[in-house]
C-alpha cells in the first residue's frame, strides 16, 4: 500500500515505450492556432492578453537585452503550467514530478545565462563572486561560498519544481484514500474529509500555476544579474 501510492510518480510505459514523450507533447497540441484574422474568439483572445501581460511584468526590469529571452520564457512559462494542471486530472501522468526533466530544463538555460555573462561582461559576472568591501582574510572563503551557490542555483529550481508538485499529489492521494476507507465507517468524518480534499485540490491548482512563474521568475532574475 505505501509502495503503490509512489506508483503514479512512475513513468508510463505501453508495451515497452516510454509514453513520457507523449505527455510532454500533449500540452502543444491543445493550444489553439492563432488565425490570421483581426477578430478572434475568446480562447485566443484570453490566451494572448495572459501572454502578454505575464511577458510584461516578466521582462520589466530587464533590459533591452534581455528582451530577446520573451519568446522562450513565455513559452516555457505556458508549458510548465498546462503539464502542472494536466497532472492533476484523474489517471494522468505529471512529467514534471520528475526531477530528471526539471534539471534537463534548468541547466542549460541557467547555464546560457552564465555564459551570456561571462561573454558580455566577465568583470561583472565574476564580480558576483565576492561583495564589494570584503575584508581581506574571509575572501577565499566567500569565494568558495559565492561559487557553491552560484552553482546550487540550477539544482534548487529542479528541486523546487519537483518537491513542490510530489508533495501535493502524495497529499491528494492519502486524503483520497482516507475519504474512500472512512466513508463506510464514519460517514461525518468522511464528508469532512472530502471538504478538505476539494480544498487541498483548489490549493494545489494554485501551487502549479505559482511554480511555473516562480520557475521562469527566477531564471529571469539570473539573467539580469548577467546582462
Amino acid at each position: 500500500m505505501v509502495m503503490s501510492f509512489f506508483d503514479q510518480f512512475a513513468s508510463p510505459s505501453f508495451l515497452g515505450i516510454p509514453l513520457i514523450a507523449i505527455a510532454i507533447a500533449l500540452p502543444w497540441v491543445l493550444f489553439p492556432t492563432p488565425p490570421s484574422r483581426w477578430l478572434n474568439n475568446r480562447l485566443i483572445t484570453l490566451q494572448t492578453w495572459f501572454i502578454n501581460r505575464f511577458t510584461s511584468q516578466l521582462l520589466l526590469p530587464l533590459n533591452v537585452g534581455g528582451h530577446k529571452w520573451a519568446l522562450l520564457f513565455a513559452s516555457l512559462m505556458v508549458f510548465l503550467i498546462t503539464m502542472n494542471m494536466l497532472g492533476l486530472l484523474p489517471y494522468t501522468f505529471t512529467p514534471t514530478t520528475q526531477l530528471s526533466l526539471n534539471m534537463g530544463l534548468a541547466v542549460p538555460l541557467w547555464l546560457a545565462t552564465v555564459i551570456i555573462g561571462m561573454r558580455n561582461q566577465p568583470t561583472a559576472a565574476l564580480g558576483h563572486l565576492l561583495p564589494e568591501g570584503t575584508p581581506v582574510p574571509l575572501i577565499p572563503v566567500l569565494i568558495i561560498i559565492e561559487t557553491i551557490s552560484l552553482f546550487i542555483r540550477p539544482l534548487a529550481l529542479g528541486v523546487r519544481l519537483t518537491a513542490n508538485l510530489t508533495a501535493g499529489h502524495l497529499l491528494i492521494q492519502l486524503i483520497a484514500t482516507a475519504v474512500f476507507v472512512l466513508l463506510p465507517m464514519m460517514p461525518t468524518v468522511a464528508i469532512l474529509t472530502a471538504a478538505v480534499l476539494f480544498l487541498l485540490t483548489l490549493l494545489e491548482v494554485a501551487v502549479a500555476m505559482i511554480q511555473a512563474y516562480v520557475f521562469v521568475l527566477l531564471l529571469s532574475l539570473y539573467l539580469q544579474e548577467n546582462i
